[in-house]
């Protein structure tokens, strides 16, 4: 509980100075200055709505307006932190006149501008899907060569509605693959629009065998009804278990959310067969390693979403993204194709990963 205090505290102080800067800097009179700060607060206090559960008591479209504009504002707050940060060094070394972050109208549609081109790039690079071609070799293992599509952090929900899903859908069957993987984190928070909006049924959609593990999010959203849906859209759960699938075993661990989950060390890795590991968070990769895993595929660190962020991934993880080898075990880190939160990728890509297995 004292974490959480520590954390609001910060959070306030950083939101605060945000706030202070935006009333000094805009050229409004002082019911203008109130206006355009009670507008930034009650639009990230939205938010908190998301976190309450009030979203699933409006109408699905007023839930998905107010998830974006908390989490939208949240994003843009972040950068307006940056941006007046930069500008306050700028003025301690005399490199910014004071003049600039007071009263000012051409400072404060300089930064509007700067913040607008910065989101409307994010938005579009967010909705332009990478494809990531990942080549293996099983090293004997599979007799014949076989495609796997992987992809992980769907989060759909609010912000990633069932026409969203349904592009991505037709993504994957475009791939023409033999197998389908989720590395956890398809559902976002809550289920009320993933049942209201029947995303079931695009789920079934897809013309190969889908195999996947849980995630964090599974656990946030209802665990119970969350297997519920897996299995409603036709998907192979795999909670601490695994399944044969031709010449491969797959192999999905129960999330690290779940403290008494099964070690991977007690599983029965079979040598002959090429196993593939799906584990949403990549933690302890050392551990795929000793049990003789072939290939691991996590997710969960969207490699930040957004710059800076995907620094700090980088340095918390070691591999917090992309493609990666211990020994003889693979490795790949989906950064997501989708994402939680503002649908914005600044820096960084949402992506799907196209496996061929030699």
């Amino acid at each position: 509980m004292s974490r959480f205090i520590v954390l609001f505290i910060i959070l306030g102080a950083l939101l605060s100075y945000v706030f202070c800067h935006i009333w000094a800097i805009v050229p409004f009179p002082k019911w203008g200055k109130w206006l355009a700060v009670g507008v930034a607060v009650a639009c990230f206090c939205s938010i908190f709505l998301g976190f309450s559960g009030a979203l699933d008591k409006m109408p699905l479209g007023w839930g998905s307006f107010f998830y974006n504009l908390g989490n939208k504002t949240l994003i843009i707050l972040f950068y307006a932190l940056m941006v007046f940060v930069l500008l306050d060094l700028g003025r301690l070394v005399h490199l910014v006149p004071r003049q600039w972050l007071h009263d000012n109208w051409l400072s404060s549609a300089a930064i509007t501008t700067l913040l607008a081109i910065v989101f409307i790039g994010g938005s579009i690079h967010y909705h332009n899907k990478q494809r990531v071609a990942l080549n293996i070799d099983s090293h004997g293992k599979v007799q014949h060569p076989l495609t796997a599509v992987m992809a992980s952090d769907l989060h759909i929900g609010y912000h990633n509605r069932r026409a969203e899903l349904a592009r991505w859908v037709d993504m994957i069957n475009a791939e023409n693959p033999d197998l389908v993987l989720f590395a956890g984190d398809i559902i976002d928070m809550s289920l009320r629009p993933v049942v209201e909006e029947d995303m079931a049924s695009e789920f079934r959609r897809l013309k190969a065998p889908i195999y996947a593990c849980l995630g964090n999010h599974e656990f946030y959203s209802n665990l119970p009804r969350a297997k519920q849906f897996y299995h409603d859209a036709g998907i192979n759960l795999l909670i601490d278990s695994s399944a044969t699938v031709g010449d491969l075993q797959i192999i999905g661990r129960d999330d690290r959310t779940n403290n008494s989950r099964r070690p991977l060390s007690s599983f029965d890795i079979h040598d002959s067969q090429f196993s593939i590991l799906l584990d949403h968070q990549p933690y302890h990769l050392e551990e795929a390693e000793q049990a003789g895993i072939d290939l691991q595929l996590s997710g969960h660190t969207h490699n930040g979403q957004v710059w800076p962020l995907n620094w700090v991934i980088k340095a918390l993880y070691e591999c917090g993204w992309g493609q990666h080898q211990r020994g003889n075990t693979s490795y790949y880190v989906s950064s997501g194709l989708g994402l939680w939160g503002a649908k914005y990728r600044i820096g960084t890509n949402s992506e799907y990963v196209v496996i061929n297995i030699k």
